[in-house]
């Protein structure tokens, strides 16, 4: 039996990739202690897994919205908060591990204080990908507009400042690349395929291209319509009254079923009459509907966009930040989905008739959920972190 530690950030589309992966952990007879916040600690216990609060070290919780909006937009502002958690757990944690003696540490990419901690007391890592993992190569798809280079420039110096900071107590970090990727020499477990991840050639063999680590349903969707559209904009940037209304308005006089996700923000009945082809719920089953959908109109996270594809589904994709722009585009690539220029009522209809009239999108969709579930999911990943422990 090995003891595996788990840390993660406070963000459901880092976290539940990784749940199904505990569950196959612990039903071989593992130990497992997932290091998270309050807000993920029920669906981690279901796991079976030990739940260890870091919510006093949370620095999102103490954010506006406006502010936790730009987290996914700036970077420098990213690396702060990034920073500041990983300095106030330091302590904490380090300690903690000197007590357990894990046989592996796996963190999520995000989670920087997990690798540093390992590093810091020799423990073997795993990193947790739930983005595309990222290289010179790969980070050619996260297509950057002047605006968004020139901000990144800008805020360079603010961004070597929070470096530093690790720098100063001790931290083995030389720029900020060595927070959001991985070298060539550590073992990573990546929840895509090498048909969908961009250049994964270029990844050397400690890289893990697992697929999408996809739970099961846990409810029964009922298709009233020949086809179903599905409507998600995720759990965090989602509070867009107008779009939600936009879809009303384009779907309302149309054949098709609809269901929208509004998320927790978005009041429903700010939302006027809601017509009879068309549901309205602040969170849905998304597993379920996808079982069923034709066409999932997406934000297009990576959680989200493979969960999609894994079940054929195409997508209409309206990314919010750059790194939902290069998921969004990865998918347009292959042909499965379709990027509107506009999110008006007639661009997000006229996409999903698109998808819906020409079925080499769906087809497309099939081939990528062929290209995922032959890479074994969560199994893989437990064999890759056992494999880790055995050195």
């Amino acid at each position: 039996m090995s003891r595996i530690v788990f840390f993660c950030i406070p963000a459901h589309g880092h976290t539940n990739p990784t749940l199904e992966v505990v569950r196959e952990l612990i039903s071989r007879g593992n130990e497992v202690i997932y290091y998270s916040y309050d807000i993920m600690r029920d669906k981690i216990e279901e796991t079976g897994a030990k739940f260890v609060s870091c919510d006093k070290y949370d620095y999102e919780k103490k954010l506006s919205q406006e502010e936790a909006v730009k987290i996914g937009r700036d970077i420098a502002f990213s690396t702060e908060i990034l920073v500041n958690t990983t300095l106030a757990i330091d302590d904490a944690i380090f300690a903690d591990m000197k007590k357990l003696e894990p046989d592996c540490v796996v963190a999520d990419s995000m989670a920087v204080w997990g690798k540093a901690i390992a590093m810091k007391l020799g423990i073997p890592f795993v990193s947790s990908t739930t983005t595309f993992a990222f290289n010179k190569y790969s980070a050619k798809i996260m297509k950057q507009s002047p605006k968004q280079l020139f901000s990144m420039i800008f805020s360079m110096p603010k961004i070597n400042r929070n470096i530093k900071r690790l720098q100063n107590k001790g931290y083995p970090v030389k720029n900020v690349l060595d927070i959001i990727q991985n070298d060539e020499n550590t073992d990573t477990i990546v929840y895509t395929s090498p048909e969908f991840q961009p250049f994964s050639e270029t990844f050397s063999e400690k890289y893990a291209f697992v697929g999408p680590s996809v739970r099961p349903a846990v409810s029964e969707i009922e298709k009233t319509k020949e086809k179903l559209v599905y409507i998600s904009m995720g759990t965090v940037n989602n509070d867009m009254l107008s779009f939600y209304k936009n879809c009303i308005s384009a779907f309302t006089e149309t054949k098709y079923q609809v269901i929208i996700s509004v998320g927790n923000i978005v009041r429903i009945d700010e939302l006027g009459k809601i017509p009879d082809n068309i549901s309205v719920y602040h969170s849905v089953d998304q597993i379920a509907v996808l079982q069923k959908a034709d066409v999932f109109v997406s934000h297009c996270g990576m959680n989200s966009a493979s969960e999609s594809l894994y079940f054929g589904v195409p997508l209409v994709m309206l990314p919010q930040t750059p790194e939902q722009g290069g998921v969004a585009e990865r998918v347009k690539q292959l042909g499965a989905g379709i990027k509107p220029e506009k999110a008006d009522s007639l661009s997000v209809l006229n996409a999903v008739e698109r998808l819906l009239g020409d079925k080499a999108y769906a087809e497309n969709a099939a081939k990528i959920s062929r290209s995922f579930r032959k890479c074994g999911g969560a199994k893989s990943a437990a064999d890759k972190i056992l494999s880790v422990c055995k050195k």
